[in-house]
């Protein structure tokens, strides 16, 4: 690799950008594709056509390095930055499910104003955000790597985190509460203008249904759920939501 190409690599990288780099395998030549970057144009000596474009960007997006489509001569390596999780709520099930999104791999970052709730003591080791859900969710520029979980139970805090989620091309968004609960959630949610097919991006009651109730096994729900739909996976069996279950154990 040339060093420009190696310096630019390491830079879109180092910004979290999802990038691309295609060789080819004749003779070595290579184009590095920043993805989120302004305009992203190519920077190498590999031309490539809209058509080799457009599979790059699938490649980014289901994070798959190797042959570019149905050319074995050109191999796209994908560097993404790592899946994020926000969660939202200082609670409970946040708890048990940080840790375990961090051994999954995610970088997790937890949002709460109420900083009796949101400390080191009760979360080592993760970022905590004490901003108001919706302002620290615009700050966060939620991408399609991100995953958002609202957990507070409440409506002044869930409600503008979900109102951001679901404006961004994040992959998940999970919500904690009943089906009652959900209910006037969406209700609330269509009166700050979303209409019913961004509604249905909300996993709610959150969860895998798997007879979860204690904060530990509703975390396991979750994180199951979000790793079902991140790789596209079909259910083994019909899912139906936690219920109230999940909120009685809040």
């Amino acid at each position: 690799m040339k060093r420009p190409l190696l310096e630019a690599l390491q830079a879109a990288r180092a910004a979290k950008h999802p990038t691309a780099l295609v060789t080819d395998l004749n003779d070595g030549r290579q184009t590095l594709i920043a993805t989120q970057v302004a305009g992203g144009e190519p920077q190498g000596d590999l031309p490539l056509t809209a058509m080799q474009r457009t599979a790059v960007e699938a490649a980014v997006l289901a994070d798959r390095s190797g042959p570019l489509g149905e050319d074995a001569n050109l191999f796209v390596h994908v560097y993404n930055p790592p899946l994020r999780l926000v969660v939202v709520g200082a609670v409970h099930i946040s708890q048990a499910l940080v840790p375990m999104a961090q051994l999954a791999g995610y970088e997790v970052l937890v949002v709460d104003p109420r900083k009796a709730w949101a400390n080191s003591e009760r979360f080592p080791a993760v970022e905590l955000v004490d901003g108001w859900p919706d302002e620290a969710l615009r700050g966060l520029a939620p991408d399609h790597r991100t995953a958002v979980v609202v957990l507070t139970h409440d409506p002044k805090l869930d409600d503008p985190a979900l109102g951001v989620a679901l404006r961004s091309p994040v992959f998940y968004i999970g919500a904690l509460g009943s089906r009652k609960t959900h209910a006037g959630r969406l209700n609330r949610l269509r009166d700050d203008g979303l209409d019913d097919s961004a509604l249905a991006r909300i996993h709610g009651p959150i969860g895998l249904a798997i007879g979860a109730r204690s904060p530990a096994e509703i975390a396991i729900a979750i994180l199951a759920q979000m790793t079902q739909v991140l790789h596209g996976a079909t259910p083994l069996v019909k899912e139906t939501p936690l219920g109230s279950d999940a909120a009685a154990a809040q």
